[in-house]
């Protein structure tokens, strides 16, 4: 029985006691969560390193770049992910993102000049792009639709211990071996967590339907790849514009946004940033809600110490808090099954909502810091509500052999969706005064509060307007694809329609 518009179709799994711990998926679960894991702590271990990593390598000229780069080249991996992926598979494609993630780390490791590291950086950020949209064809093709929302619950919770004891660890790497190791023990962690997932990758092979497929998904892909560096080169542009002031500062994000306009619409689903139905919302929703959280949360640190006189690691606990939210919600999301993801996606949306205004209210000095901790925990549990219903929607929305490109779409819109947020509010933050300024931080969490109540507004347009071909219905054409997603998978013929 083909399941409503909406929800997630069983696909294969029996019960709601579904688990992708049981049977042949621990293995690969095992796997998957580890390289999440791994991205997870390295993400946080760096954050924590850096300073140190800059006075040695005499490099704080480059400090910000360090930071922006890799999310910079991670489109490029993106976007190169989600064409070999359908044409190839999964398997390679992850094996290819785990080689360059681990020579970037070790190039940044033996890095003799901030300029090195940096290159290393870079070098990173393209196997993680390359990693994470492998890893979502590898959900979509070796789990069954009903246990999808379990994997990416499993992946939100893999940035809970990284996220607790993560900069614990990192400090006392740098502090009794070398900052070098919090980037040259990478491997040995990478390399098992890779061979657990491959074996089963190997029977993941291409959807394309026959040697036509492929060789259009190959020239689109060609196509597509100057498109994606001319997106990096745009976030490298807007996160330099954020570290800007006034004119300077406009004309970086004005160029940004110019670039980013011929660049990303054929990197997404024809009508995306028009909210069309059905996918093209679900991809516009991810972007919006990591804009939101984002967005809100590079503010909380920041006025925790300077409104409220909290010590950095005080402050940063807050961070900490709404990780472990985030996962909850997660974890909510995977277990229950018999919600529309319409509901968890308005629901998400709405509680983040009111819990960016609730921390919005520590700009007063005489709000208890309680309440905006209880606020931000409550927007935590929201966007963990919200978004892998997003991932889930994204691979029950795209045929077998769209998966990949589709995947690459979602996570090319939520980085540069981030990249932008960030800019842009810290563009507007100085602008108002920055700190000494009540109206520069209310500025911050307006912004992330609308752009909350926006997504929840549009949720309802994610009312599929087609299923997945997984056995639980047949695919209707790919009307909503642009046209370079199209030419990547043909389309099929008509018949009786998940990240984190």
């Amino acid at each position: 029985m083909t399941a409503p518009s909406g929800t997630t179709p069983p696909s294969g799994a029996t019960s709601a006691s579904a688990s992708p711990w049981r049977g042949s998926h621990r293995i690969v679960t095992i796997g998957l969560v580890a390289l999440a894991s791994l991205s997870a702590f390295e993400a946080l271990a760096v954050s924590t390193a850096m300073p140190t990593v800059a006075t040695a390598l005499d490099g704080f000229h480059l400090y910000a770049m360090a930071f922006a780069a890799p999310i910079a080249s991670s489109v490029v991996g993106m976007t190169m992910a989600g064409r070999w992926s359908d044409r190839r598979g999964p398997g390679p494609v992850l094996v290819w993102g785990v080689a360059l993630f681990v020579l970037g780390v070790l190039v940044a490791g033996l890095a003799v000049s901030m300029e090195m590291l940096v290159v290393g950086r870079v070098v990173q950020g393209v196997g993680s792009g390359l990693e994470i949209v492998a890893m979502y064809v590898v959900v979509a093709r070796a789990y069954p639709a009903l246990v999808r929302p379990r994997v990416f619950a499993a992946f939100a919770a893999a940035w809970v211990i990284p996220g607790v004891v993560g900069p614990l660890i990192a400090g006392l790497i740098v502090e009794h071996v070398g900052w070098r190791w919090v980037f040259l023990a990478v491997p040995a962690l990478a390399i098992p967590a890779l061979l657990a997932v491959r074996p089963a990758t190997a029977g993941l092979g291409p959807q394309d339907d026959g040697a036509t497929g492929g060789a259009a998904s190959g020239r689109t892909a060609q196509r597509l790849l100057p498109l994606s560096l001319l997106a990096a080169v745009a976030v490298l542009a807007l996160h330099h514009g954020g570290q800007q002031k006034g004119v300077s500062a406009a004309v970086w994000i004005v160029l940004a946004g110019a670039a980013l306009a011929v660049s990303l619409p054929p990197l997404l689903p024809a009508g995306t940033l028009r909210s069309r139905q059905g996918l093209p919302t679900v991809i516009l929703l991810r972007g919006l809600m990591s804009a939101a959280f984002f967005g809100g949360e590079v503010f909380l640190p920041l006025l925790l110490q300077s409104r409220h006189g909290l010590s950095p690691s005080g402050a940063g606990a807050v961070l900490t808090l709404a990780a472990v939210t985030w996962s909850v919600g997660s974890s909510v999301r995977g277990r229950v099954t018999t919600l529309r993801d319409t509901v968890f996606l308005r629901g998400g949306t709405l509680v983040m909502a009111v819990g960016t205004a609730m921390a919005a209210l520590l700009v007063a000095p005489a709000t208890p810091v309680l309440i905006g901790y209880a606020g931000w925990a409550l927007t935590g549990f929201g966007i963990g509500l919200a978004m892998p219903t997003t991932s889930v929607l994204t691979l029950q929305l795209s045929t077998p052999a769209e998966q990949g490109a589709n995947s690459s779409a979602l996570q090319t819109m939520d980085a540069i969706a981030t990249a932008l947020a960030l800019a842009l509010a810290g563009s507007l933050f100085s602008a108002l005064g920055g700190t000494s300024s009540d109206s520069a931080f209310m500025a911050g969490f307006g912004a992330a509060g609308v752009i909350a109540l926006v997504a929840m507004a549009l949720s309802g347009r994610v009312v599929a307007s087609r299923r997945a071909n997984d056995g639980t219905g047949p695919a209707t054409p790919a009307s909503a694809l642009s046209d370079a997603t199209a030419i990547a998978a043909p389309t099929p013929t008509p018949t009786a329609e998940p990240t984190t």
